[in-house]
């Protein structure tokens, strides 16, 4: 599985981190998305698709 954001169409909602914390953060400063693994281990990978499927922006895309 590979992991990949798109800070620019973030919209901020937080629906990633409440998902999968272990692969994904928001900045402090405006909640933007950020990837802390684009490569997560078997164990996150169901949090991240369901991180992905969560986001209002499409901002994830997984690659498996």
């Amino acid at each position: 599985m590979k992991v990949t954001v798109d800070q620019d169409v973030c919209a901020s909602s937080g629906n990633c981190v409440m998902h999968a914390p272990e692969v994904f953060a928001q900045r402090d400063e405006d909640g933007v998305v950020i990837l802390r693994t684009a490569h997560p281990p078997a164990e996150h990978a169901e949090g991240a698709r369901k991180a992905a499927a969560a986001c209002p922006a499409m901002a994830i895309h997984i690659e498996e």
